[in-house]
């Protein structure tokens, strides 16, 4: 019976890692930007649609696909920002807000008319079947251990370009004080660019493994807008290493309660929010 238990919260922490992919450019955008993206979600949807093109009509393997999305969508970001989004950063909390709900509106909409409303997926192969056993029943997905790696290591590289580069350092500046930053030259319209570019790319790699570890559709955008929200508040806005610690606790819960009854997996998860934010309403982590 502890095999049982011990599966369960094992899962719970790999679900994290999905989850934590979700919340990667939300963070990105809150923390640098101060944007708020209501569509964050439909562009991982958008992101993963466009895999299903380059995979189904063009032919393409998942890895070249995959590959030739990073750039795509990083460019997306930046044309986003400087074509629309530079226009309502400074104007408050409430237009960009409007702008990106449209913009979420737009994209549900255009994958509904260009794709239908059928459930899509990618197959990874052996990759998807293949587990670990850890100890005597115990076991562990690849997929899933993937996922949580993966995770990480981009956790880890997007601190150290934050925290360790001369970019990052621009980054930084813009965040913290964008009048005071263009007054010393900086470009705070094409810093923000680039810092939506690079949400644009941890978008394609939520989009690949959220294909390859769940169906998706053109409107379940909203679902993994939630999920990112819930994690990087848990987390302490602005925290990296945080996310990964809201998306694992997320995960757990999630993972426990479908244990116990399939029906409570969702609510379970929205709970343990509500919980922690009545307890700690700053997140488990403070802002770095």
């Amino acid at each position: 019976m502890s095999e049982f238990y011990i599966n369960v919260v094992l899962q719970g922490v790999l679900l994290g890692g999905l989850y934590a992919l979700f919340a990667i450019g939300l963070a990105l955008s809150v923390g640098i930007v101060r944007l708020v993206n209501i569509a964050h979600g439909d562009l991982i949807i958008l992101a993963s649609y466009v895999l299903v093109v380059l995979t189904q009509s063009f032919g393409l393997p998942l890895w070249l696909s995959f590959l030739i999305l990073v750039p795509l969508m990083a460019g997306f970001g930046y044309v986003l920002q400087q074509g629309l989004l530079r226009h309502v950063t400074d104007k408050g909390m409430l237009p960009p807000l409007l702008v990106t709900f449209g913009l979420s509106v737009i994209i549900q909409n255009g994958l509904l008319e260009g794709f239908g409303a059928d459930t899509r997926s990618f197959s990874g192969g052996a990759l998807q079947t293949s587990t670990w056993q850890l100890a005597e029943g115990i076991y562990v997905g690849a997929l899933p251990a993937l996922t949580l790696l993966v995770a990480v290591v981009l956790i880890f590289a997007i601190d150290r370009l934050i925290y360790g580069s001369h970019f990052g350092a621009r980054l930084r500046a813009v965040s913290e004080a964008p009048a005071t930053a263009a007054l010393v030259g900086l470009r705070v319209n094409r810093v923000h660019a680039l810092a939506l570019a690079l949400v644009g790319a941890t978008t394609a790699v939520a989009a690949l493994f959220m294909g390859l570890r769940m169906n998706f559709d053109p409107l379940s955008g909203p679902g993994r807008l939630i999920i990112a929200f819930e994690v990087i508040v848990l987390g302490g806005l602005g925290n990296l290493w945080g996310i990964l610690a809201g998306a694992i606790l997320l995960g757990v819960a999630q993972s426990v309660a479908g244990a116990i009854d399939v029906r409570l997996q969702v609510l379970a998860g929205h709970l343990v929010f509500l919980l922690i934010i009545l307890l700690r309403p700053q997140g488990l982590f403070q802002r770095s």
